[in-house]
């Protein structure tokens, strides 16, 4: 099994564009660099209040070897760059300037105040799967026993306009290899 640590973004408030790159920025100034990056996804927000805007989202991974920072590290990076950026805390799946998860980092599965690995609802979400897929198709999902793209394969068929929708190359000076979940060609260029 390869072992990668993986960090979801998404925004839907404001520029979100410019969120996803605030967030790279601070990822990067606090220590952790990707070595790939999902292009940007945009999605119809999941749960929360009727009437929310739409999310951008990305997905960037490492090499667990390249990881300089623990989960509990990288997890408290991410709160840090959202409380930075305006997020607050308020009510569940509210809209949200800026949100960072952690999804993975290596093979960890762990249950601690306030860290969850893997991401507790990674599975079932299309918008966190499809960018994810992108960049690490044949990734195995500790303690699912399947990988990203087969667990993307197996969810119920998605409402017309739900499924996430790319609407750009990814963004964050990273080479991609390989092809994307949605059949197109993955960047082989510096972002």
């Amino acid at each position: 099994m390869d072992h990668w640590v993986v960090v979801a973004l998404g925004s839907n408030l404001g520029d979100r564009q410019q969120w996803l790159g605030r967030a790279r920025e601070a990822l990067r100034a606090g220590g952790w660099h990707w070595t790939r990056a999902s292009g940007i996804y945009e999605s119809p927000a999941v749960g929360g209040p009727p009437g929310q805007g739409p999310y951008l989202n990305q997905v960037l991974a490492t090499p667990l070897a390249e990881c300089a920072l623990g989960p509990r590290e990288l997890l408290d990076l991410g709160l840090a760059i959202e409380a930075r950026c305006g997020r607050h805390r308020r009510r569940r799946w509210e809209a949200r300037v800026l949100d960072i998860d952690l999804l993975l980092h290596g093979g960890r599965q762990m249950d601690e105040a306030g860290l969850v690995l893997p991401h507790p609802r990674m599975r079932e979400r299309r918008f966190v799967l499809v960018p994810l897929a992108e960049i690490l198709p044949s990734l195995e999902l500790p303690g699912a026993g399947a990988t990203v793209a087969e667990i993307l394969a197996r969810l119920p068929p998605c409402p017309v306009g739900e499924t996430p929708r790319r609407i750009g190359p990814p963004a964050g000076g990273v080479r991609n290899p390989g092809r994307a979940a949605t059949g197109d060609p993955g960047e082989e260029r510096m972002g």
